[in-house]
């Protein structure tokens, strides 16, 4: 997934001092405001201090239900630090999710070539001295893994811990604004974000609770086509689906993967109806906003309906790659009697 966040000037200032400054033990950063940002530098406890005594400054900053990152100088020579993301267990899904998905934009903003390791920690006791003991020995058994593949490990352990979807979490959209989303919703449009999962997130407000919610599919069932698509969508309610496409040129040409967003509204008569029509049109930009900022959809074309009927392969295609207008040369009108 791709957060969207960078790092502040800041931050790179202010890791550009703990670069230069050998007095400067470590650099602890967070996420603000779309953006990382610097918490505190640490110094070394004395100019012969080592690592294991140094360390215990970092009692004070941790806390068992915030996530962090902590970039230290742990070795005499280049590249002397280690980039640490402390993710513990009781922070809050969409924190875990935004730090683990975040971590490798971190490192390569400051510069990866500065740093000789990455750890990331669930617990406090991990950044103790014998914590890096225990994580010098792991490394030491543990075939490398790519950073890449270290974070999506990270990004998918964050996701699992959303447990089985009965959670919700407060998405914040404006200073009025909070949209509440069921843990397994948000998880799903991440993992369509990422190019992963069945290539379909179908979204439903519970009318009651007033919560986004998700309607489970199984890759299995997942349709590949819009005639297949069409099935799997509600003719009686609405809802927001988003749908990962190979779109074939009509006319030729090379084939592209899509991610296209549906918005249904089947005209059915009753009260849960106009409840309906009230709810669908306020939150669909909400849910397109979630989407795109927070899980990292790219969207190709939207499309909104009343008509099922109306979704064919012929009416998305024709969206997706439509016809060039063919201009006319203008023509001096003939001079009369010629």
């Amino acid at each position: 997934m791709q957060s969207g966040i960078s790092a502040s000037q800041e931050l790179v200032s202010q890791f550009n001092k703990l670069l230069s400054d050998s007095s400067l033990f470590g650099l602890l950063v967070t996420i603000t405001s779309e953006s990382l940002t610097p918490l505190t530098t640490l110094s070394r406890t004395s100019p012969s201090s080592d690592f294991a005594t140094d360390l215990k400054q970092l009692t004070d900053y941790i806390k068992p239900d915030e996530a962090l990152y902590i970039l230290l100088r742990r070795y005499e020579s280049a590249p002397y630090l280690i980039a640490v993301t402390y993710v513990p267990d009781a922070a809050k899904v969409r924190q875990k999710m935004l730090f683990a998905s975040t971590r490798l934009t971190l490192v390569r903003e400051l510069g990866s070539e500065h740093f000789r390791e990455t750890m990331f920690a669930t617990m406090a006791n991990e950044l103790s001295a014998d914590g890096f003991d225990k994580h010098d020995r792991h490394n030491e058994l543990e075939a490398p893994l790519t950073e890449e593949e270290r974070t999506l490990g990270e990004v998918k352990r964050a996701e699992a811990e959303a447990g089985a979807g009965t959670g919700v979490r407060e998405i914040h959209l404006s200073k009025t604004m909070n949209m509440p989303v069921a843990t397994d919703a948000l998880v799903a449009l991440s993992a369509l974000g990422r190019g992963e999962g069945s290539g379909l997130v179908m979204l439903k407000i519970n009318p009651d609770t007033e919560v986004i919610e998700l309607i489970p599919n199984s890759d299995s069932d997942a349709p590949s086509t819009i005639t297949g698509l069409v099935g799997a969508i509600s003719p009686t309610e609405p809802r927001f689906t988003f749908f990962r496409y190979t779109a074939t040129p009509p006319r030729g040409g090379d084939e592209k993967k899509v991610v296209l967003f549906f918005y249904t509204n089947p005209p059915t008569p009753g009260t849960k109806a106009i409840k309906y029509r009230m709810l669908y049109p306020l939150m669909k930009r909400a849910v397109l906003e979630v989407a795109t900022k927070e899980a990292g959809i790219e969207v190709e074309k939207k499309f909104e309906l009343e008509d099922l009927s109306e979704i064919t392969e012929q009416s998305v295609l024709s969206e997706l790659f439509p016809e060039a207008e063919t201009k006319t040369a203008f023509r001096r009108p003939k001079r009369p009697g010629r």
